[in-house]
């Protein structure tokens, strides 16, 4: 165990509870939670939880295995050290570690002051980062807790190394600027929190006599007028996404909080919390908004589907382990259909750029051999193993796995078009979803949480034919059956077109280049030309129609000008040794969406119609 100098360790067991105590009015047996950053710039922090009124008996501490909004297991307490426990006169107490994330505290009459060091080098939706430019925590990633006291509220004291910095979270604000309340264990959890240099942006929403305020807190490097372009730029898609379901939610405490972190050293990611998302990225404001936005836009769908309109699979969450769900082509597939086609009605961008954006998921339900294993519901099955989840071994995704976001996506774009040819909208479907599952709630959770077949219903509901119901999800979320997407967008003047069918494909496999040698970097995928010819991954491109192949480039030289259906002499280095074969090339099946007035067709006024129904604004 690492010693730390007194001076550290008198704070960590001293000024715990003496922050939370000043003029508060705390629970006695309220959970103190303590966070100090002495050593920033090794990219460490200190930690205390105290538990107080703990019935008798050795009291378990643990680390949480998962987060909110993640799915897969990620073992926060990796980065736990230095584990030290004292009772409330400060005498040490016995810590036995039983399990890699669960210590076993006996002894102490009443109180536990758990501590310890935490190393945090990751500033984004699941992890914690520190340094001397900010402190972004995931609660889970950061704080220790006690099952056994899950129902007491947290009083969480954070103290900057900076003065000057302020404090983002979602956590209810006390009468001390440095402590913040939790109700229960479940909503701190919940609670990413930002210490940095914030520039902070608020505004009201809603009603005026329900009035209530959205916080966008930004940690960036960019300009003022930078950062108030991307505040009005969120607004507008804010009002927008309200617009969907046709009011806010009630957000606890009355603020929503936009937990920003758009620095060089914050990792990509959006992660959605009940009052609040954490955004984190290492690009700028001056050159990757539209991307920062898309994910803004996501999220934010999120505090209405996932937060409150939630599957009844996540709701308790369970910290101790992976969280699988079946709903997650509704709950992360259909944000993902919402987020672009907000920003398109909100008027950010243009026809032609959101026909590009809904090709991507039309391009993969289409070519992608995933979809011979499973449909939306046993995509989503996978998150645990998909969802940033860590492992060694090599998989098989490229010919099994379909993101349930990218799945979701398609989905939802079909179910929209179809019910909107029945005279009835998807927007219909999530707003009868929010009356009945999201827009009541018991104390900080939903009230009640749904099923697939719950969503089915929904359905059923508002196209008013059960039969149709029943059908759709058989064949397109139980089942894997492709969508007929051309038809449905032909009749908002959308034509669905091969973007590329003319050159030479031999797969999408990335292949690598290192040293003169061209190496398939992953498996290929099935039904490629790379693929029937029995290439692998890791096997050693070595001619192609009789080139020896050093690079990459070379491959493309072969290729270039070369025509479909073209049949070339491979040979290649595998694990069985040097092989051959012939193979026939194909067209390069990428497909496109593209407005009939891009494509030099005329869409009629009945086309333009469907279309401005579809896609323009829903704010009065």
């Amino acid at each position: 165990m690492r010693s730390l100098p007194t001076p550290v360790l008198a704070l960590l067991v001293a000024a715990a509870p003496l922050a939370a105590q000043r003029p508060l009015d705390v629970p006695h047996n309220a959970t103190l939670a303590y966070i100090a950053f002495p050593n920033a710039v090794h990219r460490e922090a200190e930690v205390a939880v105290t538990f107080r009124d703990v019935p008798t008996g050795p009291l378990e501490v643990r680390m949480a295995r998962s987060s909110p909004g993640r799915y897969a297991a990620h073992d926060f307490a990796k980065n736990v050290y230095g584990v030290r426990a004292s009772d409330a006169d400060g005498r040490p107490l016995a810590v036995e570690r039983v399990r890699p994330n669960v210590w076993r505290v006996s002894g102490h009459r009443g109180t536990v002051r758990f501590a310890y060091t935490l190393f945090a080098d990751r500033a984004d939706g699941t992890y914690a980062g520190v340094d001397r430019t900010r402190a972004h925590l995931n609660i889970p990633a950061t704080f220790a807790y006690a099952p056994a006291l899950a129902e007491r509220p947290v009083y969480a004291t954070f103290v900057a190394p900076d003065s000057t910095w302020r404090i983002a979270t979602q956590l209810q604000p006390t009468d001390d600027p440095r402590v913040f309340r939790a109700p229960h264990l479940q909503y701190f959890m919940d609670s990413p929190t930002h210490l940095g240099a914030l520039d902070i942006r608020e505004w009201q929403v809603g009603p005026a006599e329900s009035r209530q305020t959205v916080r966008l807190a930004l940690n960036h490097l960019g300009t003022q007028d930078e950062a108030t372009r991307f505040t009005d730029l969120t607004k507008r898609v804010v009002n927008e996404m309200a617009a969907v379901f046709g009011e806010f939610p009630r957000f606890d405490f009355g603020t929503y909080t936009f937990v920003a972190c758009y620095r060089p050293n914050c990792a990509g990611d959006g992660m959605e919390h009940r009052n609040s998302t954490s955004l984190t990225s290492s690009g700028s404001l001056a050159q990757s908004s539209a991307q920062l936005l898309g994910t803004v836009s996501h999220e934010f769908f999120h505090a209405w589907n996932v937060e409150r309109i939630r599957p009844a699979s996540l709701e308790p969450f369970d910290f101790s382990d992976a969280n699988m769900s079946s709903e997650l082509w509704f709950a992360e597939g259909f944000t993902n259909y919402y987020g672009p086609l907000v920003i398109h009605r909100a008027g950010i961008t243009n026809t032609a750029q959101y026909a590009r954006q809904i090709s991507g998921a039309i391009n993969t339900l289409t070519t992608h051999p995933g979809r011979r294993y499973f449909g939306p519901v046993g995509m989503s099955q996978q998150a645990p193993f998909v969802d940033a989840a860590t492992s060694i071994d090599p998989n098989n995704r490229a010919n099994m796995f379909i993101s349930y976001y990218t799945y979701g996506e398609g989905i939802g774009l079909a179910l929209d078009l179809t019910l909107r040819a029945r005279g009835h909208t998807l927007d219909e479907v999530m707003q009868l979803m929010w009356r009945r599952f999201g827009a009541q709630t018991a104390g900080y959770a939903p009230a009640r949480g749904y099923t697939v077949a719950d969503v089915q219903m929904a359905v059923a509901e508002v196209a008013r034919d059960s039969v149709f119901a029943r059908d759709f999800f058989r064949d397109y979320i139980y089942g894997s059956e492709l969508p007929p997407y051309a038809s449905l967008l032909a009749r908002a003047g959308f034509l669905l077109r091969p973007a590329a069918s003319q050159e030479a494909w031999i797969g999408d496999t990335r292949l690598s280049a290192f040293e003169g040698e061209v190496v398939v970097a992953g498996p290929t995928t099935y039904g490629s030309p790379m693929y029937e010819v029995g290439l692998a991954a890791g096997d050693r491109i070595l001619t192609l129609d009789s080139t020896a192949i050093a690079t990459t480039e070379d491959v493309a030289r072969v290729l270039s000008g070369k025509q479909p259906g073209t049949q070339l002499r491979v040979t290649w280095q595998s694990r069985a040794g040097e092989m051959s074969g012939t193979m026939r090339l194909r067209g390069n099946p990428r497909l496109e969406v593209v407005p009939y007035e891009d494509a030099g067709r005329k869409p009629t006024a009945e086309q333009l119609a469907f279309r401005r129904a579809w896609l323009g604004s829903r704010q009065r």
